[in-house]
């Protein structure tokens, strides 16, 4: 799965996504979802999360 379906993704869901600042770069960083920001039900780019580190991005892929 991509991450660009809302519906995919679950608070607790492992996930890949990419930072602001790695968006040129394309560097993933793997984390579990602890919210869901992006409130369509889907996006081009992916959904965006925040990890519970406190980390956030757009969902790259679910790691299942």
């Amino acid at each position: 799965m991509n991450g660009q379906m809302r519906s995919d993704i679950h608070a607790g869901s492992k996930v890949a996504i990419v930072l602001k600042q790695d968006q040129r770069t394309g560097k993933l960083t793997e984390g579990i979802v602890q919210d869901i920001l992006t409130n369509s039900p889907r996006h081009p780019h992916g959904i965006k999360v925040r990890l519970t580190d406190g980390q956030v991005g757009r969902v790259q892929q679910i790691i299942t």
